[in-house]
């Protein structure tokens, strides 16, 4: 399975820092954003990268990332999105990249706690066909809501009045080759863009759409409020200074018993 990674747009909710820098640069606590997102999918055991960029700073992502040793990987690959033709239209440009292989495809400003190997996993046993992730919110009418019955997801209704569940769409979604198909067919919405929760439902329509749940925290950081909940949710993952100097001065003790 390849992985791609797509952070592309303006940003424009997060003005005036975006118009220096591609929001998906920004840092988060002690790293950029963008590192979150790659770090997932090398978590999850996925070593084929690309990254979807766009705008006028693109080049800083090359500069920034290079090549992708960071990250253990041997290269990482890049591709450019012309304008704004939303998440769909974005996705379309790794077609040549994902070469007929499955992909799961993860949005650059989505962080998460734990861990998407197991679903990874889980999907490669999967015949074809999709499978998303979904978080438990409490402000569901943000996102895509997904709508359960029977243990099947039968619907998913882009930032509804009325959610019908509590389950977010989380970014991370898993395709297989057929999604490229499926984005050609989609129209653009009222918004003008090529609607990635259209995709999803084109899964669903043809019974092929899976899903699982998240575990631990999830968030964007698209937003002035959600760039800074993301920062609070990672620093309060790390270890404390004061917890690391106990564990350093212990285990200097330990070695002067010896």
């Amino acid at each position: 399975m390849k992985g791609v990674v797509l952070a592309g747009g303006t940003g424009s909710r997060l003005f005036p820092l975006t118009k220096i820098t591609n929001k998906h640069l920004l840092p988060i606590y002690d790293k950029p954003m963008i590192y979150y997102p790659i770090q997932t999918l090398v978590d999850a055991g996925i070593r084929e990268i690309m990254l979807v960029t766009g705008g006028r700073n693109s080049g800083d992502f090359l500069r920034l990332l290079a090549n992708g040793r960071e990250f253990g990987l041997k290269d990482l690959h890049y591709t450019y999105q012309e304008g704004e033709g939303g998440i769909a239209d974005a996705l379309a440009l790794a077609e040549h990249f994902a070469d007929g292989k499955s992909i799961c495809v993860i949005l650059g400003d989505n962080l998460i706690e734990g861990t998407i190997r197991r679903a990874v996993e889980d999907f490669r046993k999967q015949d074809a066909g999709a499978k998303i992730l979904l978080k438990e919110v409490p402000d569901a009418e943000r996102f895509g809501v997904a709508e359960i019955r029977d243990g099947r997801i039968i619907g998913i209704e882009e930032k509804p009045q009325r959610p019908k569940s509590n389950y977010a769409v989380t970014g991370i979604y898993m395709y297989d080759a057929t999604v490229f198909e499926k984005v050609r067919k989609l129209v653009p919405s009222r918004r003008g863009e090529l609607e990635i929760t259209d995709v999803n439902n084109a899964y669903i329509d043809e019974g092929s759409m899976t899903y699982a749940h998240l575990e631990g925290w999830w968030t964007d950081a698209g937003t002035f409020e959600s760039l800074l909940r993301a920062g609070n949710l990672v620093a309060g993952s790390r270890p404390s200074v004061d917890a690391e100097a106990a564990s350093v001065e212990a285990d200097v003790d330990s070695a002067r018993s010896l």
